[in-house]
């Protein structure tokens, strides 16, 4: 085995409750509110920040990133958002996480 089960699981779950919490999915998914792409993305940096800033994260390498990468976007799916925000959210967690020094 590659990595030890759950190795990131509190991670995952740690930013996706908060992710729904500050950005719900019935606000990110109803067409008829507008919500800019640059507060979109202001609330994913300062959520991604604070989990990794409490000391969830365990020093995560390329391919934890993409294990990490994984299990968000099903997480995220399983919430409830739409396809276009798992993809522009888990793009940016993993750029979040490669920015940070493992």
């Amino acid at each position: 085995m590659l990595f030890p089960s759950g190795r990131f699981e509190a991670l995952v779950e740690g930013v996706t409750q908060r992710i729904s919490v500050r950005f719900p999915p019935v606000v990110a998914n109803d067409p008829e509110r507008t919500i800019s792409q640059e507060r979109i993305t202001e609330i994913l940096g300062e959520t991604f920040g604070a989990a990794l800033r409490s000391g969830q994260a365990p020093p995560i390498g390329f391919l934890g990133r993409a294990q990490v990468r994984s299990a968000f976007r099903r997480q995220l799916r399983e919430i409830g958002y739409d396809e276009k925000f798992v993809d522009f959210a888990a793009d940016k967690f993993v750029e979040h996480l490669g920015r940070r020094r493992s």
